[in-house]
């Protein structure tokens, strides 16, 4: 295909394309003259997962890079394509409390999670711990190990439905669900959490009938 069907099968202007030719994001077409070059299906998902990443991820184009060449990179087992895809995905600068960083610690090594000492995941979680006592809310330890329970069903089914057989689509479904599964387990989350508050705290005969109705 030529770059303008390129572009209108991704939806990413020719311009971009072009862009992203020049930065070595996308891999050059075969080319069949001295203006023009076909393209096929390996740019076409190139295109997808940069896109992605960039708009929907909110990664700059140097962190896309980097989780670009871990892709590429075949030698790379899976596990560390997907310790870079959540380093790009982390702020650089993020700090934590000691105490905190020792609640993460501890609850990595209650569930006995095979988690590398210096992932900036942990970090994460600390800090976020923090954020929620600086505005007075203690996110007390039960809460913690119904998430932390949770989060290891959710993943353990994530990894479950990869691909096998094909190992770049593989990767490349690894960074998208990584990049971009977050909303969907916040808006499930969301959901779920009016279904517990109107089954404790009791829901209107109003709500009550457009739910009936939904069904």
């Amino acid at each position: 295909m030529w770059i303008a069907e390129l572009s209108q099968r991704t939806e990413v202007p020719v311009a971009t394309i072009k862009y992203y030719l020049r930065e070595g994001l996308l891999e050059p077409g075969e080319s069949v003259g001295a203006t023009r070059s076909r393209y096929d299906e390996s740019h076409i998902r190139r295109l997808r997962l940069i896109r992605a990443l960039v708009e929907s991820g909110g990664l700059s184009l140097a962190r896309v890079r980097s989780v670009l060449a871990e892709v590429d990179e075949e030698s790379h087992e899976l596990h560390e394509v997907l310790g870079a895809v959540h380093g790009a995905l982390i702020p650089n600068d993020l700090t934590a409390t000691d105490e905190s960083r020792r609640r993460v610690d501890a609850l990595v090594a209650q569930y006995g999670w095979l988690v590398y000492s210096e992932s900036q995941d942990r970090v994460l979680l600390a800090a976020s711990l923090d954020a929620l006592e600086k505005v007075g809310y203690h996110l007390d330890d039960d809460l913690l190990e119904a998430y932390a329970s949770a989060a290891a069903q959710v993943a353990d089914a994530e990894v479950s439905h990869l691909p096998s057989g094909d190992r770049q689509q593989t990767v490349e479904d690894t960074v998208v669900v990584t990049a971009l599964g977050g909303p969907v387990l916040l808006a499930l989350r969301r959901l779920a959490q009016q279904d517990a508050s109107a089954r404790r705290y009791g829901i209107s005969p109003t709500t009550a009938a457009c739910a009936v109705q939904a069904e």
